[in-house]
């Protein structure tokens, strides 16, 4: 089996920083016997500040441009290692191998492991795409709530990752916000997001006061192998029937002619 992930923590020109090192050794430790996963990152200069919608717009070519690739390239599915999951519905109708995205994972995830979760958010501007994004999963009414971490900038987790004081300062805020989640109902906590994700399970932190805390990333890599696996034991994964149809007949003759025979490859 191969995957492909894609993540938005680091772009090529990053891949030897501490985060982009840490990831890629978490996600050999998760992967099964048999499974490869190829971790890419974006072009130098993008993945900078994705809590603006139209950069992420501007990165999400990439990524859409990336899957393709990696069905061209005989992947067996694209993981989508970013919490606001940039082209997972587009991929999902562009596509015919397994397509998922780390919140998704996670969030699902945390309800085989609990009744009620909470998001550990790092960005105000995070808040209200997050629970759009539980709205959209259907999943509002077992979320306890979203709680906020104070933290200067995304570098500070990559900081972390290498300067015990720092790590300590994170660890201190997750902790306190965690136990405010618990107050509200939550059962399970989950990070929102890969680096704070990183910090928190490189310091060994599985749990607050009986409460898991997910690993979103061995989440995603998991849901990734179970989706392939499905695939291949029914021949079937994505739902092709409204939400991710692509266009049939004379209409993707039409759409290849505009923008390009390798769009929709898998369709006849």
């Amino acid at each position: 089996m191969r995957l492909f992930y894609q993540t938005l923590g680091m772009s090529r020109g990053s891949k030897s920083g501490q985060y982009g090192q840490f990831l890629r050794k978490l996600i050999e430790s998760c992967a099964a016997s048999g499974t490869t996963i190829d971790i890419f990152g974006l072009s130098p200069h993008r993945a900078i500040a994705d809590q603006y919608r139209y950069l992420e717009f501007l990165d999400t070519s990439e990524v859409l441009e990336n899957g393709l690739r990696a069905e061209r390239e005989g992947y067996d599915g694209f993981l989508i290692g970013n919490f606001f999951q940039p082209g997972l519905h587009e991929l999902r109708e562009a596509l015919s191998i397994p397509v998922l995205g780390l919140a998704e994972s996670s969030v699902q995830m945390a309800c085989l492991m609990g009744p009620t979760f909470s998001l550990i958010n790092v960005n105000p501007k995070f808040n209200r795409r997050i629970v759009e994004g539980i709205r959209l999963q259907g999943l509002d009414a077992r979320m306890a709530s979203v709680e906020m971490l104070t933290v200067e900038r995304p570098g500070s987790f990559d900081v972390a990752l290498q300067d015990s004081h720092a790590r300590a300062e994170i660890l201190g805020q997750f902790t306190t916000v965690a136990r405010r989640a618990l107050d509200k109902g939550a059962e399970v906590l989950i990070p929102a997001g890969g680096s704070l994700m990183a910090v928190l399970i490189q310091a060994g932190v599985a749990e607050v006061d009986g409460a898991p805390v997910l690993n979103g990333i061995a989440a995603l890599v998991k849901t990734g192998e179970m989706a392939v696996e499905m695939r291949r034991l029914t021949g079937t994964f994505t739902s092709k029937r409204l939400t991710y149809a692509p266009p049939t007949g004379k209409l993707l003759a039409d759409v290849r002619a505009a923008y390009g025979d390798h769009l929709y490859p898998e369709v006849e």
